[in-house]
């Protein structure tokens, strides 16, 4: 009985062995491939030269586009050399904090009857004195909403809650805003509606036709803003990118059917390069689907996360750059394609620090400007891009 036991046990433990080294083996065939993905990536001949003398703003105002970037206030308050960069750059400032409900340190709606409109009365003056357009991001989003919200709000107050919202800070800007995200990230196919459409406060409290609410109220209230709806996840060739596109493109049409003011689509283009899943074909489809309804489109969030790409600075840089221009190279191929704006300027201020941070701890470069307002291969890459970009005037 003990030498069958003694059998079993050996037989059990090769067994494990032989386990651990197929899952060893397939671990080992991912990490290749990976390598191999990023080699692809990393074409050493590729230059990224321009003929000086012109900074982003004016490029992209050459051929009728707009070039921008979002800041936080703190961050332009307490760096000089920070603001004078995105004066520099930009002709179009996006507050990444300051016109949501609450995010970071900035409290836009503290209580249901209070507006805290101090820090968005800071950003919206740092565009009129520096002559910038002013985008407002955003109106309606799940995932800014404040703690009061879940105790205060429900489905007989909510609609009366997003009408103040939207008509007393739209009120207090319009005249001033280029555009606004009215409605940010409204669909997410995991959620598992058919219509793929995000399960959020709103949409349970209000149904499917917050949206349409929404855009009404901020076209009601402000008749010259452009109004955005806003989503990421729409760049790759995946299964669930294309899902996602397709439920993008299907609200988008539900908007226009009802006769809902929407006048762009939002693409964020935050981009992971090391899953190199990119199709020109696919992306240049879409842009022309939307621009088919009439709509305009504005690249507003990009980045180039370089959470799984090489240590050495200048292949990974080398690696964003290329990223940054075939990506912009097709975009702007799509006339309706009227701005692109970074989620950043400079690798010093990057939300990308936080949530894809780099796993041998060294700091992420995914943006224009490095953290010294130094100029990367990126921004030699969007300035090429806005270069070559077809003409819009």
């Amino acid at each position: 009985m003990n030498q069958r036991c003694r059998l079993i046990g050996r037989r059990s433990f090769l067994l494990g062995l032989g386990s651990l080294a197929t899952l060893s083996a397939v671990v080992m065939s991912k990490a290749a491939d990976r390598n191999q993905q990023i080699q692809a990536l990393d074409r050493h001949n590729r230059n990224f030269l321009i003929t000086e003398g012109f900074s982003l703003k004016e490029r992209a105002a050459n051929k009728g586009l707009i070039y921008g970037a979002a800041a936080r206030q703190i961050d332009l308050s307490s760096n000089a050399s920070y603001a004078a960069a995105i004066v520099q750059n930009c002709n179009m400032l996006v507050p990444e904090w300051e016109f949501k409900w609450i995010a970071g340190n900035a409290r836009l709606r503290p209580s249901p009857e209070q507006f805290d409109f101090t820090a968005a009365d800071w950003m919206a003056n740092f565009a009129a004195t520096h002559g910038q357009l002013l985008r407002g991001h955003t109106l309606v989003w799940h995932d800014s909403l404040p703690e009061w919200f879940k105790t205060s709000v429900n489905s007989r107050n909510a609609a009366q809650l997003l009408e103040k919202h939207i008509q007393t800070v739209v009120k207090r800007y319009a005249g001033k805003i280029h555009s606004w995200d009215v409605v940010n990230e409204a669909i997410k196919i995991e959620d598992g509606r058919s219509d793929g459409w995000r399960i959020t406060p709103w949409l349970e409290l209000l149904g499917p036709n917050y949206l349409d609410l929404a855009f009404h109220l901020t076209a009601a209230t402000d008749p010259e803003a452009l109004l955005v709806y806003n989503d990421f996840g729409l760049d790759y060739d995946t299964p669930e990118q294309e899902a996602k596109r397709t439920a993008v493109l299907k609200l988008l049409e539900r908007l226009r059917t009802n006769g809902t003011p929407i006048h762009a689509l939002g693409i964020q283009a935050h981009l992971s390069p090391a899953e190199n899943k990119f199709n020109p074909s696919k992306l240049r489809k879409f842009l022309q689907d939307v621009a088919s309804m009439g709509l305009k489109i504005m690249i507003t969030e990009m980045d180039v996360a370089d959470k799984k790409l090489p240590k050495d600075i200048q292949i990974r840089d080398r690696i964003i750059a290329g990223v940054y221009e075939d990506y912009l190279s097709t975009a702007l191929d799509e006339r309706a394609v009227i701005a692109v704006i970074t989620w950043g300027l400079s690798d010093r201020y990057t939300y990308v620090s936080e949530s894809q941070p780099r796993s041998d701890r060294a700091p992420v470069r995914p943006l224009p400007l490095d953290a010294q307002m130094q100029r990367k291969l990126a921004w030699n890459a969007i300035a090429r891009a806005f270069d070559n970009a077809p003409n819009r005037k």
